[in-house]
């Protein structure tokens, strides 16, 4: 379990990394924004999860981790500036990649957080549901302050939503039922990458007091 565990936070790591420097070369950041930002998006929301937690947040000693979000970072910087040109003229495409990435770092992170959370005796379900969210949308919100943007999660799509359901329904497979943990971990990403892609491809979103047209 532990070597599975190890395997599905370096996935959601790498899927962060990507999704964050592909965010950081759409608006135009240098090497080090990129690098920073991947870290930022990778990291950003587990960090503010160990602080309320009381723990000495894990980025600290992710050292394969970090190594892994540096080295994707560096291969989506290194192919946009060798294929600019291209890059440009598919904007859309790269942003469809990014959305699928985004999709499976929030899922692996809802889950994770939620599992930690439980690990280190908050074993409430507001307590793990909520922590899994923070995991899972904390890094991508500061990306997108830092981007000056309004954050990706407070406005477009079912996207907060989507990793509360996938938190929610690995904590009720974990506690209620007899699967294998790994079952109910992969269950609750899924259901997240389900529901991410689902909203994107029909345009969903939650409800809006007030739509301006532009």
């Amino acid at each position: 379990m532990d070597t599975f565990f190890f395997v599905l936070e370096a996935v959601g790591t790498v899927a962060f990394a990507i999704s964050g420097a592909i965010a950081a070369i759409d608006k135009e950041s240098d090497l080090f924004g990129v690098l920073f930002l991947s870290l930022v998006t990778a990291f950003g929301g587990g960090m503010l999860r160990d602080v309320l937690i009381n723990r000495t947040p894990s980025f600290f000693t992710a050292y394969f981790n970090i190594g892994c979000a540096v080295f994707a970072a560096l291969a989506v910087f290194l192919l946009a500036a060798a294929f600019k040109e291209s890059y440009v003229k598919r904007e859309k495409i790269a942003e469809g990649i990014n959305n699928y990435f985004d999709a499976l770092g929030l899922g692996v992170f809802a889950v994770t957080g939620a599992k930690i959370c439980i690990g280190s005796g908050f074993d409430s379900a507001l307590a793990a549901i909520s922590l899994g969210m923070i995991t899972s949308v904390g890094g991508g919100m500061i990306r997108d302050l830092c981007l000056g943007e309004i954050p990706f999660v407070l406005k477009k799509r079912i996207y907060a939503v989507a990793s509360l359901i996938g938190a929610s329904l690995y904590y009720v497979l974990f506690k209620f039922t007899s699967l294998p943990e790994f079952i109910s971990l992969i269950f609750g990403v899924l259901a997240v990458v389900a529901i991410r892609i689902v909203a994107t491809v029909f345009k969903l979103d939650m409800p809006k007091a007030i739509i301006f047209k532009k």
